[in-house]
């Protein structure tokens, strides 16, 4: 019957000794090791660590290396089980074994996983001990486990227990206030139903006082050590459902807002997946080392980690950058760098001046961000088509695709050099006032810090700006024209600083009603023209909704858009 419902939690029968303390185990919580008496030297246990390095065998044969962190069950001369997690190979029982020693413990859970994670074991025992067993069952599983071996393997019980626990755990002793079990659970509930909730969890109420109770929960409930932790447990036992939902609701129960940012990510991963893209996922976590002697993304601005698992993983990220260029070196490396890559995620800031006593979260912030990058070959060879490297441009133009698809009028954006160590050169597009988005090409040194050798095309974007900013976007149809458009172009000579952008407003100042667009299709920079000038080529639609244009009205508007250029932009037409 043993056997049977050991097969029935998934456990192999052994032989039964080792069947009891896996039954045990599963019928009280409490792990158990079996030792083979006569092979404890010295007649001794001794629960300690051993010196780094030490060699220990386990039950499954393997040599492993002991760390002075490692807490070990130990006889007079050496170890013979790692404690609360696997037992050793020459001290566990066998088929020979007549002399048996019991050992109940409860062993510190940090330890306990600590040791687990960095020898890769996940038992029964440790996955019990990690998660807090019940510190008062030692005893009573000690002796069910006797029990049984007396009963089951015709064994004699030989000697006394002896308990050593030289500092008891304590209840978890906190106040609870009846007013805040139905303010949280959101109902009025019966004080007698809650004390009689709170007495069959085991829960003892030590004092009252105007309606707060002073409990003491057993240390076993190691979940339940604060007072909104045994309110949950109420409600629990009370029932969920028994809590009705009233008509009228006063509390907001969730709030998505319009536009739902869910919903608007989605829409761009769709968009960028259909453009060739890759979506990564990495870790928020990544090496305080990559911001030293970073003025755009200083060091001391880091959310750091109290217990990093390594100095790999000891700060919050500030940028999704390294994380891109991670990904973009693991696959270069792997003979795969012709890469479109995008990733959502959000960065975190600590700032010094903004702490303060009253609020101890006021210097941390999050942004939700939206990383893309390029790097390779943009378009690869074929039979109509040579192959094509990836440029900032290839970049660009899929950020303003993807800002187009969210309604964003790119002309609205405010462009500027991007001056970021990040960056060896990019522009900073800011819309409303605040900065939206940086684009550019990884500086050197940033890629160096990853092994990435070639160039990198990056784009971050604040994507909680963008959702932002389409609250205000309004979608409008009309009719289409039925007269046709015109189109006209016109070359012109600029001083090198002059950008498009500044021509196409002039141009819009000088005609709101009949210009429909203005695109810039050819720049010469050479050695024909004068000293820091450059050659820009226009074209620009017309269109009347009410009549066909003539030559008369095409002739007034272009006019008026040559001499615009002339006064605001000291552009001189090229004939």
């Amino acid at each position: 019957w043993m056997q049977n419902c050991l097969r029935a939690a998934g456990i192999n029968p052994k032989n039964n000794l080792v069947d009891i303390t896996n039954f045990v185990l599963f019928e009280l919580g409490q792990p158990l090791h079996a030792f083979d008496a006569a092979k404890i030297e010295g007649r001794e246990v001794v629960v300690r660590t051993c010196a780094e390095g030490t060699p220990f065998v386990t039950l499954d044969g393997v040599e492993r290396k002991l760390t002075d962190k490692d807490l070990m069950i130990c006889s007079a001369e050496r170890p013979m089980c790692i404690a609360g997690v696997f037992g050793g190979l020459d001290s566990g029982v066998s088929d020979t074994t007549t002399d048996v020693f019991i050992e109940s413990a409860y062993f510190n859970p940090v330890w306990v996983r600590k040791t687990a994670k960095r020898f890769g074991l996940n038992t029964d025992s440790s996955f019990r001990f990690e998660r807090g067993v019940d510190p008062n069952m030692q005893v009573y599983a000690a002796k069910r486990a006797a029990l049984l071996m007396k009963e089951l393997a015709g064994g004699t019980i030989s000697s006394d227990i002896t308990d050593i626990y030289p500092a008891p755990i304590a209840d978890f002793v906190f106040d609870i206030s009846l007013a805040r079990v139905n303010a949280l659970i959101g109902k009025e509930i019966p004080e007698e139903t809650v004390r009689t909730i709170i007495a069959a969890l085991e829960v003892k109420v030590l004092a009252e006082k105007e309606g707060v109770l002073t409990v003491a929960v057993p240390p076993y409930r190691v979940d339940v050590q604060r007072e909104a932790d045994l309110i949950e447990d109420i409600l629990r036992i009370y029932g969920y459902n028994n809590v009705e939902v009233p008509r009228q609701v006063r509390s907001t129960l969730s709030y998505a807002p319009k536009p739902d940012r869910s919903k608007l990510m989605n829409l761009a991963a769709d968009f960028l997946t259909a453009n060739g893209f890759t979506e990564i996922m990495s870790n928020s976590l990544t090496k305080a080392v990559y911001y030293e002697g970073l003025t755009s993304c200083p060091a001391d601005r880091c959310v750091r980690i109290l217990n990093p698992l390594s100095a790999d993983l000891n700060v919050m990220r500030q940028t999704l950058l390294f994380n891109m260029l991670e990904a973009v070196a693991l696959n270069a490396n792997r003979r795969n760098g012709d890469l479109c890559l995008y990733e959502f995620g959000n960065c975190y800031f600590y700032d010094e001046a903004k702490r303060s006593e009253e609020n101890r979260l006021a210097a941390y912030s999050e942004e939700y961000r939206l990383a893309i990058a390029v790097t390779g070959v943009s378009t690869p060879q074929s039979w109509n088509a040579k192959p094509e490297k990836a440029s900032f441009f290839t970049l660009r133009a899929v950020a303003e695709k993807l800002l187009r698809r969210f309604g964003i009028d790119i002309y609205a954006l405010k462009t500027e050099p991007l001056e970021s160590d990040l960056f060896s050169e990019g522009l900073s597009m800011s819309l409303n006032g605040k900065e939206l988005l940086q684009i550019g090409s990884v500086a050197a040194k940033i890629r160096r810090l990853t092994d990435v050798k070639q160039e990198v095309y990056y784009l971050e974007m604040n994507f909680d700006a963008l959702v932002k900013s389409t609250k205000k976007q309004k979608i409008a149809a009309e009719e289409l024209s039925k007269f046709p458009e015109v189109k006209r172009d016109l070359a012109l000579l600029v001083d090198k600083q002059v950008t498009f952008a500044a021509l196409r407003d002039a141009a819009f100042a000088a005609e709101r009603k009949l210009l429909k667009s203005v695109s810039l299709f050819d720049v010469y920079e050479g050695d024909k023209l004068p000293e820091g000038k450059k050659s820009y080529a226009l074209s620009f639609i017309l269109e009347d909704k009410t009549r066909t244009l003539d030559d008369k009205t095409i002739e007034r508007v272009m006019s008026n858009l040559t001499r615009q250029f002339e006064q605001r932009c000291g552009a001189q037409v090229r004939a």
